[in-house]
């Protein structure tokens, strides 16, 4: 059980930042102010209340395991709840016809992604008043300021395309004439990999304390970025060329990943998704959540309290339902590898197709389905009735960030529920892959190969947990690697497709689908196809639609627009 010696359990400090509707003011509240912050103390607990702000999202606007933003807007998931109606901004967001530039969700996402900037900010201002002799971990904490700042301006830049960017050099009181197009597009990128370049530079390999940025997270994190930057896009929108230097700059910072020795896949895949395990050998930064740390419901993750099913030890609210084109997509060949052009074509829905059918043992730890155990214990068999609006958005449940109700982190605050178990911003298998891709499009694909079959070779060995209490297996599990000449044929094309089907199913309910699409320059022609087919199977999508130029990105909230009086310009096609 975690306990309050983790460092995001310290967020109690006088230094914390009030809840404001205008993101550019940021004051710290408290009795002190001014030069008076200025010591190595409390610069210090202002890079504490930065790190905390990690976590600081709620199911009204979350943002830490992005499963509405990035699975829900995808071809993974449905928002689910007990009607179209139940939360109603998310169904538009889903639908994206429906959505309007006045929505207050946007608004409110928009705020808090700001209030962490404001905080990286904050304590990087104090950092620079300080010499590095009075302060010798000046420059430390200098990295891991920007680390967290980068990280926000990375979740604006991939919702809102063009944020409104400011360091902690800005005059408060300028703040409000800077405009969203002082910078071009590729410019912002460079600016976010800036901040995680100083990281790299500034960090130490390792670090003493669980949850602190080090050398490899921004390594990590900086390979990140200059993958999505490598897919340059115009002002539509479109992936217009695929920048062969970055994508260098990606395989560059990945294998210093790799070659630092300090992670590597876990053993079994379930590691990554249960408490017991976290901060393991796989995950290379996590927002880290804590119990019993003195505080009345601790430090828990609340922005996926909607997401628990409604069997009796949960009873709310059963959001982010798994798509049937989701299970589908879990099917194998004879060969054991991916239906990559076909798995849509036959529903695999009662309990019986998932014998008569092959199956990737990661549907199992990712989808709760009915007559299967759910989280990995035995005995406790999802039932029909755990679903709210079956007759709407069918019978599977997520369950990768949700926990038993055994687990000693799981509590239940009013009638939502929530966890300590961490979220993982980067995890070594996300590394493997984003490798992968850049070989992938440098063409050195038969560099990807290995890399690629890593993460089949872990998925095949991911099964101890998945059994009946008698010991037998949940579902009829085959998978194999790919076998250039023997099972596909390893071009560059055809290996493009397997990596983008790999990154599908190893990161299914995680939410980096959508924002895969929209890097690869493929999501109104993927989700307007879906969008063809699952309206058939399920009314409520009767009106969605992706609109190609537009729905890649969030509007600019028309309220921010307004509080500072049109100077910022919105969205192309919004």
């Amino acid at each position: 059980m975690k306990q309050n010696t983790k460092l995001f359990s310290i967020i109690c400090t006088l230094f914390f930042v009030s809840c404001s509707s205008d993101f550019l003011d940021y004051n710290p509240t408290g009795v002190i102010n001014g030069n008076q912050l200025n010591t190595p103390e409390n610069a210090d607990k202002l890079v504490t209340a930065a790190y905390a702000s990690l976590g600081n999202d709620d199911w009204a606007y979350p943002f830490t395991s992005f499963w509405l933003l990035g699975s829900v807007r995808s071809d993974d998931a449905f928002k689910g709840g007990g009607s179209v109606p139940d939360q109603g901004q998310y169904n538009q967001m889903e639908q994206f016809s429906l959505m309007t530039v006045d929505q207050s969700r946007f608004n409110m996402l928009w705020i808090a992604l700001y209030e962490g900037v404001g905080r990286a900010n904050e304590a990087l201002r104090r950092l620079d008043a300080l010499t590095e002799s009075e302060y010798p971990d000046k420059k430390l904490r200098q990295g891991e300021s920007r680390f967290i700042r980068g990280h926000f301006y990375f979740l604006l830049k991939i919702l809102f395309k063009y944020p409104v960017w400011f360091d902690e050099f800005e005059p408060k009181d300028e703040l409000k004439d800077i405009t969203n197009r002082d910078y071009t597009n590729d410019e912002i990128w460079d600016l976010i990999a800036s901040d995680f370049q100083f990281s790299v530079e500034n960090l130490p390999m390792t670090q003493d304390e669980v949850g602190r940025a080090n050398k490899v997270s921004a390594w990590a994190y900086l390979a990140k970025v200059r993958l999505y930057q490598a897919y340059e896009q115009n002002e539509q929108n479109e992936v217009t060329s695929v920048n062969q230097s970055r994508l260098e700059q990606v395989v560059e910072f990945t294998t210093n990943v790799i070659n630092s020795g300090q992670h590597s896949l876990s053993r079994d895949f379930a590691e990554n998704f249960l408490t017991e395990f976290e901060n393991g050998t796989e995950s290379i930064f996590a927002i880290q959540y804590s119990v019993d740390d003195g505080t009345p419901n601790g430090r828990v993750s609340k922005g996926t309290s909607l997401n628990y099913n409604m069997a009796s030890v949960y009873g709310c609210c059963d959001f982010h339902n798994p798509s049937q084109n989701l299970v589908n997509a879990f099917k194998t060949n004879d060969d054991g590898i991916p239906m990559i052009d076909t798995f849509n074509a036959v529903v695999i829905k009662d309990s019986i197709d998932f014998w008569n059918n092959n199956i990737d043992p990661r549907l199992d730890h990712t989808i709760g389905i009915v007559g299967h155990p759910f989280k990995y214990q035995p005995n406790f068999i999802m039932q029909s009735n755990w679903r709210r609006a079956p007759q709407v958005y069918g019978y599977y449940s997520t369950m990768k960030e949700i926990v038993s109700n055994e687990d000693p982190t799981f509590r239940k605050i009013g009638a939502f529920h929530a966890s300590a178990l961490n979220v993982d911003i980067l995890r070594y298998d996300d590394v493997i892959l984003m490798k992968a891709e850049a070989l992938i499009e440098l063409g050195r694909h038969q560099e990807a190969l290995p890399l690629i079959n890593e993460i089949r070779q872990r998925a095949a060995q991911s099964t101890d947990r998945l059994i009946y209490s008698d010991g037998s297996p949940i579902s009829n599990y085959k998978i194999n690697e790919y076998e250039d000449g023997v099972n596909c044929v390893w071009t560059q094309s055809f290996a493009r497709k397997a990596l983008r089907f790999e990154r599908r199913l190893e990161f299914a309910m995680e939410s980096p689908r959508f924002f895969d699409l929209v890097r690869w320059g493929i999501a109104a022609e993927t989700l307007n196809s879906y969008f063809d087919v699952e309206k058939d199977r399920f009314n409520f999508l009767s009106e969605a639609n992706f609109t190609k130029g537009r729905d890649e990105y969030f509007p600019i909230p028309q309220a921010q627009i307004n509080l500072v009086e049109g100077i910022y310009k919105q969205n192309n096609g919004w």
